[in-house]
């Protein structure tokens, strides 16, 4: 039995095709399956039911693959070790972030942490709330960039900081005079959101109390773009939240139409998180302290309140 028999055995049972799995795992179909069948006579039984479109799991192979995610990530921990030790910050790292973090936390820290930590081969995915988590615990991923809490319980979160939201209201809004907004001046049905699959989107949902899905009975948008919301404002249709750093990016003239709340402003946690195993946590520490550090200095809102991503209702 060897460490790479099982990696070719947790390929298969993810992708349930050997085919697949060999093109994954960077090696031909012929050496993975005769890989995968050693172990099989190895162990003398079936990991693998063949016979079924698309492969099957047998019964004691789904124990032999939970116990080999196990010694695979034991065997990682091993190098580990030894980096830590060593005090080397280096190799792969896959790091995932939802897509109303990245466009705009991307450019602050990407540069910084290239230059400080050259050995790191950054691996960046964009990715949805639920794929990521998804990934992290399939170990496709090793950290992720995310809105919390989550509370998954193979997980560990630690926030990196707090973003306020902002209201963007045209000045031909009912809210327009205003020089501050609260929770209690939003109405669901004039807020303009992100399509369905955004976390931005369920945590406005819950800031704003409802217990019902936002309808609009003139017409329906499915966007993830925060700059349509906007252009679609501007054009008396309604208002929309953003978050802190997106605002940071507006012209002068659609700046004016920002409004902030008031204290303590509604805000999203955004956190570094990764599974309990914590390889790679060198990595995952030199990450942590870069982004920290240079958000520390765009966002200088301390009054808070954190807003759910989730959406409970």
């Amino acid at each position: 039995m060897t460490i790479t028999q099982l990696q070719y055995v947790l390929a298969v049972a993810e992708y349930q095709n050997f085919t697949l799995a060999a093109e994954k795992s960077f090696v031909t179909q012929p050496t993975l399956s005769m890989q995968v069948q050693k172990l099989e006579d190895e162990l003398d039984i079936l990991i693998f039911d063949r016979s079924k479109k698309p492969i099957a799991i047998t019964e004691i192979g789904k124990k032999i693959v939970a116990q080999a995610k196990n010694i695979v990530a034991e065997a990682e921990r091993m190098k580990d070790v030894v980096d830590q030790d060593k005090g080397f910050v280096g190799g792969d790292f896959t790091l995932g972030i939802i897509p109303t973090v990245m466009p705009t936390l991307l450019p602050m820290f990407l540069s910084t942490f290239i230059k400080k930590f050259p050995k790191v081969n950054l691996i960046i995915k964009e990715q949805a709330t639920d794929t990521l988590i998804r990934n992290l615990e399939d170990n496709h991923l090793d950290a992720a960039i995310a809105a919390t809490p989550l509370g998954v319980d193979f997980l560990i979160e630690r926030p990196l900081y707090y973003e306020p939201f902002v209201g963007y209201v045209p000045h031909t809004h009912r809210l327009a005079k205003l020089k501050e907004i609260s929770t209690s001046d939003l109405d669901i049905s004039d807020i303009l959101l992100l399509q369905d699959g955004h976390c931005f989107r369920d945590g406005v949902i819950n800031l704003c109390g409802s217990s019902r899905s936002p309808h609009n009975e003139r017409f329906q948008i499915q966007s993830g773009s925060f700059e349509t919301l906007v252009n679609l404002s501007n054009e008396g249709l309604g208002m929309t939240l953003l978050p802190f750093l997106n605002t940071m990016e507006l012209d002068e003239k659609k700046s004016t139409n920002l409004k902030h709340f008031k204290k303590p402003s509604p805000a999203r946690e955004i956190s570094i998180i990764y599974h309990k195993s914590e390889l790679k946590l060198q990595i995952t520490e030199a990450l942590k302290d870069t982004i920290a550090g240079i958000v520390r200095g765009a966002i200088a809102f301390q009054d808070v309140e954190i807003v759910s991503p989730l959406n409970k209702n």
